[in-house]
């Protein structure tokens, strides 16, 4: 159990007897009123969506989740092929459980799968990686007036705005929670 205040995105809730995944929390406080917390909950089965509101003493019942880290090998169609590290067992994983993992995996970055009963119901990618600039557009002389940025093609096809100092070739730092670029690669 946890309070409704802990609740974070990505993770695994049982509420009114289903299976979620928290996909938006937050912390609401209106005035004098009371806060709560304002959720989006995803439901594991059905993939539908959820609001709900929670007071910040709530207890939510968390299921025992088995977390293990697997290494991504390949897509193969509609699945993704991850490999145990340990036994070299590989799992397939469907595409709708790793909905963003194409714009920042290109292999061998671990991923960590939350299993329950044997069953794989999450899948939570590396909060960094590091990708390598395919197309970038070039400095505009002059323009150091205001903070400018400009927008990059990783070697994945994910669009990035860096500064504009980035150039093709480069590896970069990207975090996959945001999508946001961190720094250049060292």
């Amino acid at each position: 159990m946890i309070k409704a205040v802990d609740l974070r995105k990505g993770k695994l809730v049982n509420h009114e007897g289903n299976l979620y995944t928290v996909h938006a929390a937050q912390h609401v406080a209106k005035g004098n009123k009371r806060s709560y917390i304002q959720a989006k909950l995803k439901a594991l089965k059905s993939g539908s969506i959820i609001d709900v509101r929670f007071s910040v003493d709530d207890r939510i019942e968390t299921p025992f989740i088995e977390s293990k880290s697997y290494e991504y090998l390949y897509r193969d169609g509609n699945e993704y092929i991850l490999m145990d590290q340990e036994t070299y067992e590989q799992v397939h994983v469907s595409a709708e459980m790793m909905t963003e993992a194409e714009q920042y995996l290109k292999g061998n970055e671990l991923v960590s799968l939350s299993i329950i009963d044997g069953e794989t119901v999450a899948v939570e990618l590396p909060n960094t990686v590091e990708l390598v600039v395919t197309d970038a557009p070039p400095v505009v002389k002059g323009a150091t007036a205001t903070n400018q940025s400009k927008e990059v093609t990783l070697e994945t096809g994910l669009r990035v705005k860096v500064p504009p100092f980035i150039e093709n070739g480069e590896v970069l730092r990207i975090d996959t929670r945001t999508g946001d670029y961190i720094e250049r690669a060292k």
